[in-house]
């Protein structure tokens, strides 16, 4: 399938057909396999024998997904795991890369879990994180020690687009022996390549734009063949973070329209956008290839279109912020992304809410801040419903 264009991939790869010869893909809803005897039962937990154990391991549908996963990412993208959500795959991710006594350095704009995981459960084992503004290259510099294993960044990065240089970051891990992961759910695979740009490890909340439509949680995992399957393999195995058949199932047929709708999502963005700009009830916007982004040319350099997310700020304080959300009539309020209806949500309360004021105050999430998912309704009633309630 690599010869091929990313939208015929997203249809046909890793569909492996039983004997029936179906033409969607197979939904195997089974925990266990069975052997033809007990020596291949032996053969194949030896790993003498390919073939599935048990869908904790390893299933055909999952599988299927990994394989159409890995070929869509292209070049760097050598072997995948699915995991049962977003946070599943980072923090799998990041604890197959570190032991006690290792350090991690990460971008401060992060997912509040993904700060989680690296400011609070990484140091219950023994792992020092340090916390950087992405943005800056030297400060990634000044971060690092001997024992730096991982650098770890999303980029755009939720909720205000901030965008990290990946080739160079993923140079200066590479100068120290360290790893760099990059969560890219923001860009998705269609828009942004972090193999490209030097990354070693790249994870997706298939949740988002991959299945698209709000309907089940999944994660991802890609990377070189002998991490995934030595490193995260082990870990999935033994602690047990799967993707469930019927998921990786949904995300399956998902990834058909992946492409188009990423394309559709863009359109509405850019629309908005424009209007955003202009509106007297708007103090900033925030869009990674709008000229206003204080990294605009790496953005443009780093991602082929925008994207589906739009942060800004509006002029008031909470109260009228909520009052703004509230007024709206056919975007919701939510604190998904990346789905086929438009949603809405206030990061200083709800994803970001666990932060500290001090952190947010450093992130720049203010009271006044509103992160918008474009959907896919016509960008028209977009703007009919986001002036309305703005004008309320």
């Amino acid at each position: 399938m690599s010869k091929y264009h990313p939208q015929t991939q997203l249809i046909h790869e890793g569909l492996e057909r039983s004997p029936f010869g179906e033409t969607a893909e197979a939904l195997y809803l089974t925990s266990g396999f069975t052997y033809d005897n007990a020596e291949q039962a032996e053969a194949r937990f030896k790993q003498e024998e390919t073939g599935f154990l048990y869908s904790r391991f390893g299933n055909p549908t999952v599988r299927a997904f990994e394989e159409r996963m890995i070929v869509l990412e292209g070049d760097g993208a050598q072997d995948a795991r699915a995991t049962a959500t977003g946070m599943a795959a980072v923090t799998t991710a990041l604890f197959s890369l570190v032991k006690t006594g290792d350090h991690v350095v990460a971008a401060q704009a992060l997912f509040s879990s993904c700060r989680y995981v690296v400011e609070t459960l990484l140091p219950r084992f023994g792992v020092e994180c340090t916390l950087v503004d992405g943005r800056e290259l030297s400060e990634w510099k000044s971060a690092m020690r001997p024992n730096t294993k991982v650098l770890f960044l999303e980029t755009p990065s939720n909720p205000l687009l901030e965008i990290c240089d990946m080739q160079a970051i993923a140079h200066l891990a590479h100068e120290n022996d360290a790893k760099l992961v990059v969560d890219n759910v923001f860009a998705t695979p269609i828009l942004q390549k972090p193999f490209a740009f030097g990354a070693d490890v790249v994870v997706y909340s298939a949740t988002k734009h991959i299945d698209g439509q709000g309907r089940c949680l999944g994660g991802v995992i890609l990377g070189a063949a002998d991490f995934i399957a030595d490193d995260v393999g082990q870990f999935i195995r033994q602690t047990g973070p799967s993707l469930s058949p019927f998921n990786a199932w949904v995300m399956l047929k998902a990834l058909e329209t992946l492409s188009l709708r990423v394309q559709a999502h863009c359109d509405n963005a850019e629309a908005i956008v424009e209007f955003l700009a202009t509106h007297k009830q708007v103090e900033r916007i925030y869009y990674p290839h709008d000229a206003s982004h204080p990294q605009h040319n790496l953005a443009m350099a780093q991602m082929s279109r925008g994207g589906s997310l739009i942060a800004f700020d509006v002029k008031g304080d909470k109260q009228k912020t909520f009052a703004i959300a509230n007024a709206l009539r056919l975007i919701l309020i939510s604190n998904n992304l990346g789905d086929a209806k438009s949603l809405i949500t206030h990061p200083a309360t709800t994803t970001h809410s666990k932060l500290s004021q001090e952190a947010r105050d450093a992130l720049s999430i203010k009271n006044g801040t509103l992160r918008l998912s474009v959907g896919l309704e016509h960008g028209d009633d977009i703007i009919a419903d986001l002036d309305q309630a703005l004008n309320g």
